[in-house]
């Protein structure tokens, strides 16, 4: 049985299929505001590149939140669509904790615009502080107090170059930290005003 990771949740597109918990294949681009349009066509070219019916997915993986909020909603629609039809369960991220440099303290960031950024501060399965929306101001005098901290991210919008993780990897192994949710339990996760 395989794993499907899926991921809309910044400006990537993101589409994985895993099993025991070795990465089969994956595709990931930039593809701001066009994950709607490419996102089941990407799904359907990786299955059948690799051979794997829908029935055989075991689980889904996918970041709830935060980010941005139309993609977000894109994957989660479509994990939500696969785990109603296929009566699989999901196990939902969060978007900050999928950037995190595994067995590092980790400051993981996206950017929530008008000046502020999504944070949320871990260690492995740890969270230190939890999920929030600070002003950048406030983020970059965090980040000077945690200098032993990992900065995770795409940071360009803060003239930062923060360590890019891979993300699959990262779900995959914080996925026995997960508990697994039905379709009907899950919710995304936003936090702006």
């Amino acid at each position: 049985m395989y794993d499907l990771i899926l991921d809309s949740s910044n400006s990537e597109l993101l589409i994985a299929i895993a099993k025991d918990n070795n990465i089969i294949d994956r595709i990931e681009y930039e593809a701001w505001q066009r994950q709607s349009e490419l996102m089941t066509f990407e799904l359907d070219k990786l299955l059948k590149r690799n051979n794997i019916d829908k029935k055989d997915i075991d689980s889904i993986l996918l970041p709830i939140g935060p980010g941005s909020y139309t993609g977000i909603r894109i994957s989660l629609t479509i994990a939500k669509i696969f785990a109603y039809a296929l009566n699989i369960k999901i196990y939902p991220f969060s978007s900050l904790q999928i950037l995190k440099t595994i067995k590092k303290p980790s400051i993981c960031l996206i950017n929530a615009r008008s000046g502020r950024s999504y944070i949320g501060v871990y260690d492995d399965e740890n969270i230190i502080l939890k999920d929030t929306i600070l002003k950048n101001e406030e983020v970059i005098e965090y980040i000077n107090n945690h200098p032993d901290y990992d900065v995770c991210g795409d940071l360009k919008y803060l003239n930062l170059n923060g360590k890019t993780n891979d993300k699959v990897l990262n779900m995959l192994t914080l996925k026995q930290y997960i508990k697994p949710l039905d379709s009907f339990h899950i919710k995304p996760v936003y936090l702006k005003d």
